[in-house]
């Protein structure tokens, strides 16, 4: 559904707007700010100056020019990489690590895909490997179903506007419905599953701690090869999981 013009609040549009050039602008002029947005130089100073004052956008070293400042990085940061998160959930992975007997990881979703934040490796000879700052497509990884049923179907939609989803394997969800349905399913038992759907031959499950916001919310994920990944050892890691996952409560 397209947006009612009539009411956007246009001085607000424009900062958005700004913001939004600086995924693709390393630095910006107020000229080349104008330009882009269409604005006369006074507005686009004004707004920089703005988004400058509330700690969005900084000066450059040649001070012409604008760069991404400290709040746009930190609204863009996903969660679980922040010192104080990362330490609190050591013992959480530790306590996983021990209960599963898989590689356990910590993942948290960006747009939709999901980045690794943290994880251990299992001490199996044959096992998966942790892949800390890698990221995998959201609808064939067991997390990223997991944090995407946290979603409404509207944000979920908003993610992917299109029916066709990507195959990443020949077992991965490939159309946006069977996704949605899927995250029903996730939603009335508590945990997520990928059978081969990202890496062909691993089986994953993924449980989500309690979060206050969205900006904290972090999927806790237990992979193991196939062979010691068939639905019953699946079930129980996800219990385990949770068990994990309740240490967080107790800080």
């Amino acid at each position: 559904m397209a947006p009612d013009r009539s009411r956007t609040i246009e001085s607000l549009d424009t900062g958005l707007r700004l913001m939004q050039l600086f995924l693709t602008h390393d630095t910006l002029t107020v000229s080349e700010a104008a330009g882009l947005l269409s604005v006369g130089r006074s507005t686009a100073h004004r707004v920089l100056s703005t988004l400058e004052g509330r700690g969005f956008a900084i000066r450059d070293f040649s001070g012409r020019g604008y760069s991404a400042g400290p709040e746009l990085m930190r609204l863009g940061r996903p969660a679980g990489f922040d010192a104080a998160v990362r330490e609190r959930l050591g013992a959480v992975l530790e306590d996983a690590l021990l209960r599963t007997g898989e590689t356990v990881q910590s993942v948290a979703l960006m747009g939709d895909r999901i980045i690794v934040t943290d994880g251990r490796a299992s001490p199996h000879p044959v096992r998966v490997m942790p892949d800390v700052g890698g990221t995998r497509p959201a609808h064939a990884t067991s997390g990223g179903k997991m944090l995407l049923s946290r979603l409404t179907t509207e944000q979920v939609c908003a993610l992917y506007p299109e029916e066709e989803l990507a195959a990443v394997t020949p077992d991965t969800v490939t159309s946006r419905s069977a996704l949605l349905a899927e995250l029903e399913g996730v939603r009335s038992r508590g945990y997520a599953l990928s059978r081969g759907e990202s890496v062909r031959g691993m089986h994953a499950v993924a449980v989500a701690p309690a979060g206050p916001s969205r900006r904290d919310r972090l999927a806790l994920v237990a992979s193991a090869p196939a062979d010691r990944g068939d639905e019953a050892a699946l079930v129980r890691r996800a219990g385990e999981l949770l068990l994990s996952a309740a240490l967080l409560d107790r800080d």
